[in-house]
Order: structure tokens, then C-alpha cells, then sequence
């Protein structure tokens, strides 16, 4: 079992920056693919990004294409999200989650497959 807690999150302006951090405990995330989720008020839990075991392979969502970038440190335990260029839409609470796979290669995109879930961060966009 794999014990995940988000941090990074908060307040900041529309234009700015921000890196959340996704800490790992009990396991390591070394088997572990991994993604980024968000849910704003009245809207849909939507995938943010995913990254597979090994770290070699990304997928991102739509909406934050080219802002954003995931990335891991197997040997501290830690997966990142930077965030570029924060826009209102990007207003939301940011999960992080994890999934036990054999596959170095494989990125998890299906929410209903993550296994391992944090209890998310909230990030504010203001303008």
C-alpha cells in the first residue's frame, strides 16, 4: 500500500506559476504509474497528466497542453506538477494518484483504474 499526500497549492495570480508536489509513503513509487486530477466546482473530475513508471512516457489533457509538465524522482519518492501560465480555468482541487503496474511504459489515463488517491490541494487562480 502506497500513501500519497499533495502539497503546493494555493493562491496565485492569473499569469503566474505554481509546482505541486505528490509525496509518497509506505511504498515507493517506483512500480507506481501516476497522474494528476482536478475537479472545479460544477464541472467534471478531468484528467490533468499521467506519467508512466518509468517516467518516459506523459499524456496531458487538453486544456493544459503546453503549460504544464509532469514529472517524477523515483528516488525521493516524488511526482511534480509545474504549472505555467495559470488561468482562472485552471481554478480547481488537484489530486494526485498512483497505480501499481508491471509496465514501465504504460500511462494510466482511466480515473476509475488509480488504485491510490491523495486528498488533494487546492489551487485559486485570481485575476
Amino acid at each position: 500500500q502506497v500513501q500519497l499526500v499533495e502539497s503546493g497549492g494555493g493562491l496565485v495570480q492569473a499569469g503566474g506559476s505554481l509546482r505541486l508536489s505528490c509525496a509518497a509513503s509506505g511504498r515507493s513509487f517506483s512500480n507506481y504509474a501516476v497522474g494528476w486530477f482536478r475537479q472545479a466546482p460544477g464541472k467534471e473530475r478531468e484528467l490533468v497528466a499521467a506519467i508512466s513508471v518509468s517516467g518516459g512516457n506523459t499524456y496531458y489533457g487538453d486544456p493544459v497542453k503546453g503549460r504544464f509538465t509532469i514529472s517524477r524522482d523515483n528516488a525521493k519518492n516524488m511526482v511534480y506538477l509545474q504549472m505555467n501560465s495559470l488561468n482562472a480555468e485552471d481554478t480547481a482541487v488537484y489530486y494526485c494518484a498512483a497505480d501499481l503496474r508491471e509496465s514501465s511504459i504504460v500511462v494510466v489515463i482511466v480515473s476509475y483504474r488509480y488504485h491510490y488517491w491523495g486528498q488533494g490541494t487546492q489551487v485559486t487562480v485570481s485575476s
